[in-house]
């Protein structure tokens, strides 16, 4: 994107942005601006320089240093192997592709019924002291696949930020934590046949989720000025709302959940459930990129898992032979790996890409809102959750949310320098599941927003702007690039009776849904006990195996999951004949 930026600059000026004089540079992006098929690409280049910026902020009011804190505790230790240490050829009794939510359990529950369980990792071990010695910026384009620029192609365009580390996307997610609502379970159920979504039996794993992550309900004390004045707005509306359950047990409030938290409060899963996994014999291997699941197609019984090809970043490659394959590589990843391996011909294999679209809002007070400790996601507000509508109370800096303050040059440098007097809100809503996954070697992603999940998002956007100007707002950026900034709930109102979802910047969380679980073998490409479909000794325990979103922030849901399809397959006799 940036580089279009330059390229546009030297077809109408001779000589790249940078080298312009302010007041030609100064014009050029004012012309830019003013196209507004051009939004969503100025948009993805805003990003990282608002989040340089941001990091610059950040610096400067601590001195110049981002010091460890003192506080945070040791790291529980981890059996990790970087794969150029790894041998060539190898043995094990399960294997599993990814070390996110659904393969942390996974790994643990094999390992803990006696299996020697390897994990494969794309990404590296970060550590909590690492993430206290250096800065956001420089965290952000290691933590994120694509450095977090991942794009679904679609009208519009719609940013979808993962994680790709030890811990997966647990290592950069807020830390909320919903239980399934119950009638998401119901509708699995009927519709699906997906018999482990009973609400009994699925809350038992959600207990047992809840325990090892050590979920609780948000103190006040660090909640921020952002989430005090969302409950504000919120109790003046007669809303439903309340600090928000996370896994983050003696929070610090220093809002850096999106690129590792540097207290260690997080309750990540590469603190949480990667250790107990490891303590029962796992091992983790990092930078192994999975090239393909080994099949023997001659065993009795039809074609059976064998193990795995891996590559090395220097390009070479180890096997690792198992009976047992747990993909558990992401609803992004997981399609293309089967592909890859010949295991992707089922007609929805990476159709069903469900996700979280998402569209934030912000409102100026007259006094700073980012003065002191503040929790990244604080108070959620569910008085629309119903209507598929959920509000969270967000405060991360500039650049590192989906908030994009609006303008360019000379205005975009007044709004930022004056960004600590923002709110920030972000709606997300269940979609009509409208993507998918294309492709093998590397995934392309596709999405169609449904014009009903539109009017949601605009509505939500009401909503969020009605909030702040109820908790004593002065204005509210709408992130709508024809009218930025309304005074009233009339004036927004009127803006969004003349909008479309197309003018929204949105951006997206949570993809679910690519290699469904059902009991239907022509609509779910796994069967009701995470089997794949087609061959033997292949397990799905990921955000893929969701038949769709659950409606809020799907950890627990993607962790439940992965408990109760690695329980079934250890109690069904899983390295034999499974």
């Amino acid at each position: 994107a940036a580089a279009a930026v330059d390229a546009y600059a030297l077809l109408r000026t001779g000589a790249r942005l940078d080298r312009l004089p302010e007041p030609r540079r100064e014009a050029l992006l004012a012309a830019l601006g003013a196209r507004p098929a051009l939004q969503p690409l100025l948009d993805v280049v805003k990003v990282p320089v608002l989040l340089a910026a941001g990091t610059e902020r950040m610096l400067h009011r601590r001195g110049g240093t981002l010091p460890a804190p003192v506080s945070a505790p040791e790291d529980p230790p981890l059996d990790c192997v970087p794969s150029a240490e790894w041998p060539d050829r190898a043995s094990a009794d399960a294997v599993v592709i990814g070390s996110g939510a659904g393969g942390s359990i996974a790994a643990r529950t094999l390992a803990r019924a006696g299996l020697r369980v390897v994990v494969l990792e794309e990404g590296r071990h970060h550590t909590t002291a690492e993430f206290g010695r250096r800065a956001p910026l420089d965290r952000f384009a290691d933590l994120y696949r694509d450095g977090g620029a991942t794009v679904m192609l679609g009208a519009p365009p719609v940013l979808l930020p993962t994680g790709r580390a030890v811990g997966g996307t647990t290592v950069v997610n807020s830390g909320t934590c919903y239980r399934t609502p119950g009638r998401v379970l119901d509708r699995w159920r009927s519709r699906y046949g997906l018999e482990l979504a009973d609400r009994t039996a699925f809350g038992a794993d959600l207990d047992e989720i809840e325990r090892t992550l050590r979920v609780a309900t948000q103190p006040l004390d660090v909640l921020g000025r952002n989430g005090l004045l969302t409950l504000r707005g919120a109790e003046k509306l007669g809303w439903r709302a309340g600090p928000l359950r996370r896994n983050a047990p003696g929070c610090k409030g220093s809002c850096q959940c999106v690129v590792g938290c540097p207290a260690g409060a997080k309750q990540s899963v590469q603190l949480s459930v990667l250790p107990d996994a490891c303590a029962a014999g796992a091992r983790i291997v990092t930078s192994a990129r999975v090239l393909r699941i080994l099949v023997d197609p001659d065993r009795p019984g039809g074609p059976r898992a064998a193990g795995v090809a891996v590559r090395r970043p220097d390009g070479s490659a180890f096997e690792l032979l198992a009976p047992l394959v747990v993909v558990a590589a992401g609803a992004l990843e997981s399609p293309a790996l089967l592909r890859r391996s010949g295991l992707g011909g089922h007609p929805r294999t990476g159709r069903n890409l469900a996700v979280h679209p998402a569209t934030s809002v912000a409102g100026r007070f007259a006094e700073p809102v980012a003065a002191g400790p503040a929790v990244l996601q604080s108070a959620g507000v569910e008085e629309l959750h119903d209507e598929g509508v959920l509000i969270e109370a967000t405060a991360p800096p500039p650049g590192m949310g989906s908030f994009v303050l609006p303008g360019l040059g000379r205005e975009l440098r007044a709004e930022l320098a004056d960004a600590d007097r923002l709110a920030t809100l972000g709606a997300m809503i269940a979609d009509r599941p409208g993507g998918r996954v294309l492709g093998s070697r590397r995934t392309a992603l596709r999405y169609r927003l449904d014009p009903a999940d539109g009017r949601s998002l605009l509505r939500a956007v009401a909503a969020m702007g009605e909030l702040l100007f109820a908790a004593g707002a002065d204005e509210v950026l709408t992130g709508l690039a024809r009218t930025p900034r309304v005074r009233s709930t009339a004036e927004l109102h009127a803006l969004l009776d003349r909008s479309s979802p197309r003018d929204l910047h949105l951006s997206a969380f949570h993809p679910t849904g690519t290699v469904a679980l059902g009991a239907d073998p022509s609509i779910s490409p796994a069967d009701r006990h995470g089997r794949l479909r087609g061959v033997r000794g292949v397990l799905v325990a990921d955000a893929s195996g969701l038949p769709g979103c659950p409606g809020v922030n799907p950890q627990l849901t993607i962790m439940a999951l992965s408990l109760a399809v690695s329980r079934a397959a250890v109690e069904n006799g899983c390295t034999a004949g499974y």
